[in-house]
């Protein structure tokens, strides 16, 4: 999900929803993966599963989710993520590692009887399947929100979105998109409260360094494709790539190394994406969205009959014409 050392680094703000407007380009596997995990933990099975065994709980997230930005002044443009580059195969690798260790102690839980631990673990191996892709897909075109297909990295894409003016705000939990350039992002944009505003020009001011000393600073610290520098944390990485100028000097200074520095320092600074134009004028079909969500994927209506509510409830009191 990025590197949250930045945490520590970036200029981040509790704004509220009366006070951000605009286009939000939404790292769709980010925002999808945390209404699957939340879903699947607590919703009982057969609400979202098919009869030939699909789990399509991202449904139940994608209703439950996309009337917060209805009932604001706020359009979602969903940006998914194209091809893996190569760099990230350590990551990748390390997080099926992961998912296959929590499903291992997940049918050990069921064995013994404990519910409680085996629905939290069954969060934890949740991925993005085919099926959740597709069908994800399918429900926002019913509802008519826009969606984008980034070359690579989603909230690169996102980033890039941003920085042009085709959306107002990036909406992600990935710091990366600090690094990718991303202007304005809205995060917990899945919680239940009101949003925080992480501010790009903020954090190199605080810092006094540029966009690329803070990926130089992001790289000394670890990111999902390179190993950081043992004992260098967010603090000391500021200060290191500010003595030194630059990743190659703070590494000189600390005689350390980091594996394809130059390659994943290009891909941060000019990674693959598009320019795209976006019809922000939204017309979601409630009928079609709940006809497919419920009689053709069968996910228990009640599970959804609020969120739909309130997406009918939006299209009465905002009126399309404050969506564009």
């Amino acid at each position: 999900m990025g590197n949250a050392d930045l945490r520590d680094v970036a200029v981040i703000e509790d704004v509220s929803f009366d006070d951000v407007s605009g286009v939000v380009a939404v790292d769709a596997h980010n925002w999808l993966y945390r209404y699957l995990t939340t879903t699947v933990r607590f919703t009982a099975d057969e609400a979202y599963t098919t009869a030939d065994g699909r789990e399509v709980a991202n449904l139940i997230g994608i209703v439950q989710g996309v009337p917060k930005f209805f009932e604001h002044d706020l359009t979602p443009v969903f940006v998914f993520d194209g091809g893996v580059t190569d760099l990230k195969a350590d990551e990748v690798e390390r997080r099926r590692e992961q998912r296959e260790a929590a499903e291992e102690r997940k049918e050990a839980a069921e064995a013994r009887g404990d519910a409680v631990e085996a629905a939290r673990l069954d969060a934890q191996t949740q991925r993005l399947t085919d099926t959740i892709q597709e069908t994800s897909r399918e429900l926002l075109r019913l509802l008519d929100v826009p969606v984008v297909e980034a070359p690579a990295e989603g909230e690169a894409q996102a980033a890039h979105m941003n920085a042009t003016g085709t959306a107002d705000y990036v909406g992600s939990e990935d710091y990366d998109v600090l690094l990718f350039g991303g202007p304005c992002t809205l995060r917990q944009l899945t919680s239940s409260g009101d949003p925080e505003l992480m501010d790009l020009a903020a954090t190199l001011d605080r810092h006094e360094i540029t966009r690329e000393q803070l990926i130089d600073v992001a790289m000394l610290c670890g990111t999902d494709f390179n190993e950081g520098v043992s004992g260098v944390g967010p603090k000391t990485a500021v200060k290191l790539v500010r003595e030194h100028g630059d990743l190659f000097g703070a590494l000189r200074a600390e005689d350390a190394e980091v594996a394809n520095a130059d390659r994943v320092r290009s891909f941060f600074r000019d990674p693959p994406v598009a320019d795209v134009s976006v019809d922000t004028s939204v017309t979601p079909d409630v009928d079609a969205a709940r006809e497919y969500v419920v009689a053709e994927w069968g996910v228990a209506a009640d599970e959804v009959d609020a969120g739909f509510d309130r997406i009918e409830d939006a299209l009465t009191q905002t009126g399309l014409d404050d969506w564009t």
